[in-house]
Parts: structure tokens; sequence; C-alpha cells
């Protein structure tokens, strides 16, 4: 799993597990990825923190609903951390450019600047947002590191497409098979829908999905109404080709840069990611030159390539120990999901941001320099149990 409880804060994101997550006492979702939802059921009974679109697949999917609060995207969000009103934080959800409803949580407060960016992809794009545009001290950053290793390169989303589309041109008189987790890739299927005037073939489960999605009506569950089927990933094998190639001329077509490989001649694996890639990871915390970089994969290391990166620059110090009133807030109601807070008690209205983005699932790049070790900055701006990461544990893919 990759949740994170961060120190010297009430403040858990994507951790679902009560027994494990001591004194925290916000809970936040950034995705609705299986790996970043582990431990989280239709029992669980306190507040999840959101975005609207993640709120509504978490509704559909975990029923829910009387727990979500849903946050608007672009905008800061002020939040008690006390019973009494004195100690409060901002968050500011930022468009992840991953799957639908995936957000970044910029938070401030007591405890500093920290930046959690659940999965990404970035875009320079990202540097215009009010949030992050004034370039102000990010005291952590919790980053992506999927794709964190000079191997990794990618091609943007854009030119990922433009061969999946040259693919299916090559095959006029083909079906076609995308393979695509349960969430992901929707966006690409409409953009292949509209492109070739065509029905996008779907289970029934995928279709109630994108009702909730809102997305554009180009999709079926009628087996013959589209020549381009959105299937399983795992669907997608030896034996599988070969029987519906028997059945009717067949490609299939995977948009994914993991390291996948089906042993048939009409197979294609296209490097599309909704993860940044290494050289977009630099540029992306060269740009920010945060005090420290704690990897959200944590079976990955990634720090060794970022410190170059990071802040030079003097700060001031958080508070060494938490406020008291913080302190008794973190301590009280274990188990009590009613006495968590329930909504933000002032909203600060920032620029919107864009939100139609291309997804896919978390994916993973295997290929690791053996002489990458975990170092994380020691600098003394930044504040004390900042500078290393907290629970381990493999990423599902």
């Amino acid at each position: 799993m990759n949740g994170t409880l961060i120190p010297a804060t009430p403040i858990a994101v994507d951790f679902w597990s009560i027994r494990k997550a001591g004194r925290a006492r916000l809970f936040f979702l950034s995705h609705m990825h299986s790996d970043h939802t582990v431990g989280l059921s239709s029992t669980w009974n306190r507040p999840i923190y959101c975005s609207p679109v993640t709120g509504r697949i978490l509704h559909l999917r975990l029923k829910v609903g009387p727990w979500i609060r849903t946050l608007e995207v672009g905008e800061s969000h002020i939040m008690v951390l006390d019973e009494v009103g004195k100690e409060t934080m901002t968050v500011t959800l930022i468009d992840a450019n991953n799957c639908p409803g995936a957000v970044m949580f910029l938070f401030e407060g007591h405890f500093g600047v920290i930046l959690y960016t659940g999965d990404f992809r970035y875009t320079s794009n990202m540097l215009q947002e009010p949030a992050l545009k004034n370039r102000k001290q990010i005291n952590v950053l919790y980053l992506d590191n999927t794709n964190c290793h000079p191997s990794c390169i990618l091609p943007s989303r854009l030119q990922a497409t433009r061969e999946i589309k040259e693919l299916i041109r090559a095959h006029p008189h083909h079906q076609v098979k995308i393979g695509v987790y349960s969430l992901g890739k929707e966006s690409l299927l409409v953009e292949l829908a509209l492109e070739f005037h065509t029905w996008v073939v779907v289970s029934p489960n995928r279709l109630e999905l994108m009702t909730v999605l809102e997305l554009a009506d180009v999709f079926t569950c009628e087996e013959e109404a589209g020549w381009i089927h959105g299937v399983d990933l795992s669907e997608i094998n030896r034996e599988t080709m070969i029987r519906w190639n028997q059945l009717h001329p067949t490609i299939a077509i995977l948009p994914t840069s993991r390291p996948v490989k089906v042993n048939h001649p009409n197979a294609y694996v296209v490097p599309y990611s909704d993860h940044s890639s290494f050289s977009e990871l630099q540029e992306f915390v060269e740009w920010l030159r945060p005090c420290s970089v704690i990897p959200v994969v944590k079976s990955q290391i990634c720090q060794t390539y970022f410190q170059q990166y990071l802040s030079s620059e003097p700060q001031e110090l958080p508070e060494s120990r938490l406020p008291k009133s913080v302190q008794r807030f973190m301590q009280q109601g274990r188990g009590q999901g009613q006495q968590m807070p329930t909504e933000p008690i002032k909203l600060v209205a920032r620029h919107p941001v864009p939100r139609g983005v291309s997804f896919e699932s978390p994916e993973k790049c295997t290929d690791r320099g053996e002489d990458a070790q975990d170092v994380v900055d020691p600098k003394q701006s930044c504040p004390d149990g900042f500078a290393s990461s907290s629970q381990g544990g493999p990423r599902e893919c």
C-alpha cells in the first residue's frame, strides 16, 4: 500500500488502517486506484476528504456516502485542527493529471508546507497553478516515484495516443481490443471512439462507471455495436488472442509503460503512462526546490536523484512540537469516528484548474539502479520527523 501518516500532524493520506493510524484524525484520499485504497471498505466510519469525482466513484464502489466530504479542486480549504478553533491548516487540491478525480494535496499549517502528489503526470501547466506559482518553500515533497529511474523514458500521452491511432489505421479490417484497468484510460477510449466514429464496447460494470464519470455517450454493452472494445488488461494473453482471431481478425493494444509481454504477433504495447517520466520528475523537483523528498512508493528509492535540486536557502523552522490544542485533538476520540471534524470552516477561492485528463492504473518501472540509496537532506530548515518515510509496503500495479 502507498498510504502515508504525515509526522507531527493529524493527517493521513491514502492510509486506511485504523489500528495503525495512531493519532491521525484527518483522512484524505488522493484517488481511487486500488493500491491507494487498501483497507478502505464499506465498514469505514470516519470522514474521507477527496475531490468531487473521487467522491462519486467512492460512493459507487464502497457505499460509504455518509462519510464522504468532497473538496473542490483549485480552491483552498481552511480546516480546524483542534476543538476550540485556535489551530487551523489550509489544504489545497490540485489536479494530478492522472486518473479521474486524482488530486495532489498542498497542506499548510504549524508543520510548515507539505505537498503530497499521490499519482501524477507532470505537465508544465502545473507550474501555473495558483497554489504553486508563488514558489512558496515546500518543506516536504511526497513524490510519485513510479518511474524514478533514468531508464524510464516515456513519450507524452499525446505522442502515445498518436501511435495507437496509427496502429488502428494500419489494421482497417480488424477488431481492436484496448487493455485497460478497472479505473483508467476512459478518456483515451472516448478519443478513439470520436476519431474512428464507432461505439466502444465495455462490460456492464465499466459502463456504470462511465455514467458516474459523466463521459461522452460513446460506450455500450452491445457486443456487435462497435469494433473497438475496452477489455481488462489481464484478459489479453496468447490464448485469448488466438480465440479472438479465430472469430474475427483482431489486434490488441496495451497502453502501458509496465514491462508486459503477450506472445502474439497481433498484440502491441504502447508506452502510454499517467505517471511522470524520470525527466519530468527532475523538472518538477528542480522547479519546486523542496527541503526534502519522500517517495510515495516506499519500495523504490528515489531521493539520490534529486539531491542536487533540494533547497539550499535557510528557512524558518516550524514549531518543533505540536501545539497543545492539536495534541489534545489527536489524542481524543480514538475509535470514535463521530468526533472527527466533518467540514472545512472556510473556503479561500483560487482560480479553477482544468480537469479533463486521460489516465491509467499505477505502473511500476522495475529497472532501478543498484547504486540508488535512501538519502534525505538533513537541512536545518526541515522540521524534525520529516526526513524519512514511514509505512513501507509493495506497490500494487
